[in-house]
């Protein structure tokens, strides 16, 4: 019998026309690429041989030379908001990332990370203050939606009124991942062709479906990346954390702003909505004292009055290397009321999962 490869492929990291090529490349007719497609993302099934129609030499090397399982998970925490779960997801190499499950009315997402740990040291950010491990394989990325999206299925299959009732049914549509959000641990623009790519196998339309729409990126301001998603057009949306409206402000809470500065970041997101003809999710934590004040949400209207775009403002949440605090509701609608005098739409972010370290900025691994 021949042995399995040392290091098999894994078929989560490669598109669907990846995939045709190595069925061609092994000398295999390109139609069975849509069977296997089916099998993995829509039947969750790694059990080649089931697949009847499937050559027997082609299933025998998928078994051999591939892999395409889950990340296990080294700890499971539901908060008591009942609406909020996170995963601490191991690697292979023993380090640790999170993801988190957040249902909403009518819909869940999932919080994906594209990094074990972060290179931007954002001061109010426990994934900043743990430093940089490593880039995410667009595998890795993939693994932590289909995770969810597993989630969901068991909860429908433990329900028998959802296995048995109308799959068109308000109630099922909303026990399926339709959302997914790249503001977990790391900065996706770091990891651009990993990311851009995972969002793409998602997005296949014989596999999870997820629509363009319904994917968000967040940066800190990685300009290169910036300019690169208007320029290849991905379809994507983009949150932009701006946390501040002058350059001194933002370098002190945004590292990264030293080398991209505001003026910079302000020019590439003028492009961005140029070229996309889109607007962008401008999101603000709300720091009490520091950045919450009138003067900073009018610094904030002036900023962004002529870029179409929404501001998501997020009190800020608690991580241990930090001391500031979250602003309260009044300074909150107080800086909303502000935004809308110069005609911006914003929206106070729900805190969900505080308490079990789940919100924005929160998220960080315990092997580091």
């Amino acid at each position: 019998m021949t042995a399995a490869v040392e290091h098999p492929l894994n078929l989560l990291g490669l598109t669907r026309d990846e995939l045709t090529a190595l069925v061609e490349t092994w000398g295999f007719k390109p139609l069975h690429t849509g069977k296997i497609w089916r099998h993995l993302y829509q039947e969750r099934r790694t059990d080649w041989d089931a697949i009847s129609s499937l050559p027997r030499d082609l299933a025998s090397r998928l078994t051999r030379e591939t892999v395409a399982t889950l990340l296990p998970i080294a700890r499971e925490t539901h908060s008591s908001d009942a609406f909020t779960r996170k995963y601490l997801l191991a690697l292979a190499d023993q380090r640790q990332i999170e993801t988190v499950l957040m249902r909403y009315s009518g819909r869940v997402t999932a919080c994906i990370s594209s990094q074990a740990g972060c290179a931007m040291g954002c001061v109010f950010c426990a994934t900043g203050q743990m430093g940089f491990k490593r880039h995410l394989t667009t595998a890795e990325i993939v693994a932590q939606a289909l995770h969810v999206d597993a989630v969901l299925r068991a909860t429908i299959a433990d329900d028998p009124a959802l296995a048995e009732g109308d799959h068109d049914s308000p109630h099922h549509r909303h026990e399926r991942l339709r959302n997914i959000v790249l503001m977990g641990m790391g900065e996706p623009l770091h990891n651009y062709d990993a990311v851009i790519k995972a969002t793409q196998i998602l997005r296949d339309p014989a596999g999870l479906a997820l629509g363009a729409k319904k994917i968000t990126l967040s940066t800190v301001g990685v300009v290169p990346g910036i300019i690169r998603l208007a320029d290849e057009r991905q379809p994507i949306h983009l949150a932009v954390s701006l946390h501040a409206a002058t350059q001194e402000g933002r370098a002190a809470l945004v590292p990264a702003a030293k080398k991209w500065t505001l003026d910079m970041l302000m020019d590439a997101c003028r492009y961005y909505v140029e070229k996309m003809d889109r607007r962008i999710f401008f999101e603000w934590t709300l720091i009490e004292g520091q950045n919450d004040r009138p003067e900073d949400a009018h610094a904030v209207g002036r900023l962004l009055q002529n870029i179409p775009g929404q501001v998501n403002l997020i009190p800020l949440n608690p991580t241990n290397g930090y001391g500031g605090a979250p602003s309260d509701n009044v300074a909150a609608k107080r800086f909303q009321a502000i935004l809308a005098e110069y005609g911006l739409p914003s929206t106070v972010r729900q805190r969900r999962g505080i308490d079990i370290g789940a919100g924005c900025g929160q998220l960080a691994s315990a092997s580091g």
